[in-house]
């Protein structure tokens, strides 16, 4: 079976995805799964299109003991037990810099221009590029291609993308970026047919996860976004600030004697709902917290959220539609419940039973403001963006058969 395979790397796992790929070039997915608990406690698991087990199997530590023997794990598993053939393997690459507007076939130029952007995305980009790394010297036959979550935000408005700097250092790349962009795609591509009556018009997608942000979107376009150059803005995270003044960060290394590494880790690894819980960075856990930091941390989460709403609605200058998506957007119907009571000045009003049962449409008939709940699918367009690559690197009708992994 030709296929794309879409791997997303953590600290300690391996998540992958596998899509079948027709002779018409159609993507059906076939195969979920991770390899997690990475130098510790190593265990496969893959489920197939259906939901049915395919691989729930632990392993010593001496067999799996880091990120590249993952990766080398699951490609055996996939040549020798499922009898795949991979076209390519697709990448997310969370930062694009100034130089990718668009998803790229990798080389060893690509990487070396990718590092250099490790410090923007110091949670995700090393560990987005170490697989590509790994398998461009075990397998430099196949193609592997990079899908940016910067990219999507790419061409709007010269006044959406600068800071109040000179323009030199603009044009050296310090600017406002955008994230989670492959998701926002991916709605913005599905809208027509989920919520046709809003598609077109001013739209504002909120992205909420542990990592979060917002979008505001016309005519399926990106227009602004709340988060900028680097990840640790705009709506506070897991374990990440959010948006703050400059000058807290020149207070913590003038006053508190923080190294700029000593600073990058507290801003990415200590803040966000966990510093402001003292609990936990997870929602679900302070959810169901009955510490009041934990209420508390939910509530600013909520007012956050909120108020960034707000201000890309004043972007649009206006508002058809609000989209909720990502792992709190699509499950969390108090988070829902409690940002849409927020922004009933705008003519936001919930259908409480809808939104219980998760959409897709969860407002009220009579309400001004239509607003969605629709679940993300990163992955798919990640092999969307593959296949798309290939078949603009070849010009027969279907790809190439590539290097088998």
């Amino acid at each position: 079976m030709d296929a794309i395979l879409v791997i997303n790397v953590g600290s300690s796992s391996v998540k992958f995805q596998v899509f079948a790929v027709d002779s018409e070039g159609r993507l059906s997915r076939q195969i979920k799964g991770q390899v997690d608990g990475i130098g510790n406690r190593p265990r496969l698991r893959a489920t197939d299109a259906a939901g049915g087990t395919l691989a729930n199997r632990a392993y010593p530590i001496e067999n799996v003991p880091d990120m590249p023997a993952a990766l080398m794990f699951v490609s055996a598993w996939l040549r020798d037990e499922l009898q795949l053939n991979l076209l390519a393997i697709g990448h997310r690459v969370v930062h694009g810099g100034v130089h990718y507007d668009r998803p790229v076939l990798i080389d060893h130029g690509v990487i070396a221009r990718l590092e250099r952007l490790e410090a923007l995305a110091p949670l995700h980009q090393p560990h987005n590029l170490a697989p590509v790394r790994a398998l461009l010297v075990d397998f430099p036959a196949l193609p592997q291609v990079a899908c940016f979550d910067t990219a999507f935000h790419r061409g709007r408005g010269e006044l959406a993308d600068r800071y109040a700097i000179p323009r030199q250092l603009h044009d050296e790349g310090i600017r406002r970026y955008g994230s989670h962009g492959l998701s926002y795609e991916y709605i913005a591509r599905i809208l027509p047919d989920v919520a046709p009556e809003i598609a077109e018009g001013r739209v504002i997608v909120a992205h909420l996860g542990n990592d979060a942000s917002m979008c505001a979107m016309q005519d399926r376009r990106s227009v602004e976004s709340t988060m900028g150059f680097a990840t640790v803005g705009g709506l506070p995270m897991g374990s990440r600030t959010g948006q703050i003044d400059p000058g807290v960060v020149l207070y913590l290394m003038t006053e508190k004697g923080m190294s700029p590494a000593e600073v990058q880790r507290f801003l990415c690894s200590d803040c966000g709902l966990k510093g402001l819980s003292g609990v936990s960075g997870d929602m679900r856990e302070l959810q169901n917290s009955s510490d009041p930091g934990a209420a508390f941390a939910v509530d600013y989460f909520i007012y956050s959220v909120a108020l960034q709403a707000g201000m890309l609605a004043a972007a649009l200058r206006g508002l058809d539609g609000l989209v909720f998506t990502g792992g709190i957007g699509e499950n969390s119907a108090a988070i829902r419940a409690g940002i849409s009571e927020r922004l009933g000045w705008l003519g936001v009003s919930l259908d409480p039973t809808e939104n219980a049962r998760h959409g897709p449409l969860i407002s009220r008939s009579d309400s001004r403001i239509p607003v969605y709940a629709v679940p993300t699918d990163v992955e798919r367009m990640i092999a969307q963006h593959t296949l798309s690559v290939l078949w603009n690197q070849h010009s027969s009708s279907r790809p190439k058969r590539k290097q088998a992994l």
